[in-house]
């Protein structure tokens, strides 16, 4: 199914939004914290441009990757729009990331600048330098470290010239954002000026976004969820945000009437149904309540609404092509379901026969210009990732109804979605098969109440190992796993079986063990 944007928000040039809001309504707020930080757009403009001067004179030019590991503020907030601005390529990392995680996406990505928060310096300084990196500086969240100090430092009236705004094309890069498969590394999907630029344009569109707005802002924004389908629908129409360090359900709670607008991911309203002031009083601001990043159970949806009058709206998005569906504004919001295709944005179904009709199910294919421009340094992969005629291939199956709703129905490759958060199997699993004691694993995602799913390995033991406690081998591997991985990407649970199930051609069954442990976290 196909829809056709007719909003009159560029759709190449992001940075755009930002010098039409600050012409126009100069006066106008953009961005606000708990803490009183208050920025006009005039004030976006500026801070902007100041900063993108400070990047040119640290080498940094149009094109050349900057590397974001710092907490979330709005420091790193400018930094963003300063990218846009200059033409870098803004590289975010997750800030639970290990130093054994980084140095490879140092390595892959060849940043020319690598901020990070000043406790982490020392330690990646060396990584930073193998990766060639020729510069590191510091940013922390209430505004210390040497990058803030040389944005203090840059005179306002010398920061333009230095921070030269180039003539850049929608096909110009603007981010590398890592995703994961089921094999191999981690790889870095390419996303353009104009894939920003006219997703935000169809969400703006298909929300109804204005000026007027009001977003309550408590993702984090190291991925497009909070980076791009929150702040750049923001930008795009000239509306303001309302920038929390992090998601606490009280705090939300608390601060919802300020806000028309709310994005969060599944656990966020599991949390928030937990609190029994939500009703229909405290929600009565919010104009809508959208939800992201992993499937929304039914019940979540359903609760919801009994509780506050107010249906969650669903959409479906992913790294490599920002988001391609919607539960309509005005229309019917189906619990289980994800919603038509935006506008300017095709969404089929394809199997092994070619498109299907409605109601079968087969592999989700994407186009539009909001499909990535494939991955950094791998046109094999890139290449492998499209059909002939130009669709992306998702990975994710599902179906798509007459009426054009998109229902995900599984996941062709294993990955599971934990608080919102991508965990790769694979990439746990060689670090558990790495252990002492065991033979092999086999990482999966079981339904989990508050998470969504709760990563879970399944490990098969050594012969040497077959005698050891099994919750004290437990606790060495989730001990190990801690000081290598993210913390959202270590199991909830570590089991232990005689064998893996397998076929007959030799490959693990995950939906056997998800099957066989699919109440491991019911409660009791």
């Amino acid at each position: 199914m196909t829809a056709m944007p007719t909003t009159g928000i560029s759709v190449t040039d992001p940075y755009a939004w930002v010098e039409r809001a600050a012409r126009e309504r100069p006066d106008a707020p953009f961005l606000s914290t708990p803490a009183g930080r208050r920025l006009s757009y005039a004030d976006l403009l500026a801070e902007s441009t100041r900063m993108a001067a400070v990047l040119a004179a640290l080498g940094v030019g149009s094109g050349d990757r900057v590397v974001l590991q710092v907490e979330k503020s709005v420091g790193a907030v400018l930094l963003y729009v300063a990218c846009l601005r200059l033409g870098a390529v803004l590289v975010p990392l997750n800030t639970a990331y290990t130093a054994a995680e980084l140095e490879y996406f140092l390595a892959d990505a060849r940043p020319t600048l690598a901020v990070v928060r000043p406790a982490d310096r020392e330690a990646l300084a060396p990584l930073a330098a193998k990766a060639g990196c020729a510069r590191i500086e510091t940013l922390g969240e209430s505004g210390e470290g040497s990058f803030a100090e040389a944005v203090r430092a840059m005179p306002t009236a010398d920061a333009a010239a230095a921070a030269s705004r180039p003539e850049l094309p929608g096909s110009a890069l603007a981010a590398l954002i890592y995703t994961s498969g089921t094999t191999g590394r981690s790889k870095g999907a390419m996303l353009t000026r104009g894939n920003l630029a006219s997703n935000a344009a169809s969400l703006a569109e298909a929300w109804r976004f204005g000026p007027q707005d009001v977003l309550l802002h408590a993702l984090p924004i190291f991925h497009v969820h909070g980076l791009f389908a929150a702040l750049n629908t923001v930008l795009a129409v000239g509306a303001s945000v309302i920038l929390l360090p992090k998601f606490d359900a009280a705090d939300v709670l608390a601060r919802l009437p300020a806000a028309s607008v709310y994005m969060g991911v599944p656990t966020h309203y599991v949390r928030l149904l937990q609190l029994p002031d939500l009703d229909v009083e405290s929600t009565a601001s919010v104009r809508l309540f959208v939800s992201g990043s992993a499937p929304l159970l039914e019940e979540t949806h359903r609760e919801f609404e009994r509780r506050t009058g107010q249906a969650i709206l669903e959409r479906y998005g992913m790294t490599e092509t920002l988001m391609n569906t919607s539960n309509p504004y005005v229309g019917a919001r189906i619990p289980g379901a994800v919603g038509p295709a935006l506008p300017g944005i095709t969404v089929r179904i394809s199997g092994e026969s070619g498109v299907l009709p409605a109601g079968e199910v087969g592999m989700i294919e994407i186009r539009g210009p909001n499909v990535f421009a494939g991955y950094w340094n791998d046109p094999e992969k890139s290449a492998a990732s499209f059909t002939a005629d130009g669709f992306f291939i998702s990975g994710d199956v599902g179906t798509l109804d007459a009426a054009g709703y998109v229902r995900i129905v599984g996941r062709a490759k294993d990955l599971v979605i934990s608080g919102g958060y991508n965990v790769y199997p694979k990439e746990v699993e060689l670090e558990i098969d790495a252990q002492p004691g065991v033979l092999e694993s086999a990482v999966i995602g079981l339904a989990h109440p508050d998470l969504g799913e709760g990563v879970t390995a399944v490990v098969v033991r050594r012969p040497e190992a077959a005698t050891l406690e099994a919750s004290r081998l437990e606790a060495d591997i989730l001990a190990a796993l801690r000081a290598r991985l993210a913390r959202y990407k270590v199991p909830r649970r570590v089991l232990f079986v005689e064998e893996l199930p397998r076929n007959t051609m030799g490959k693990v069954q995950k939906a056997e063990l998800r099957r066989r442990f699919a109440t491991l976290y019911r409660p009791a």
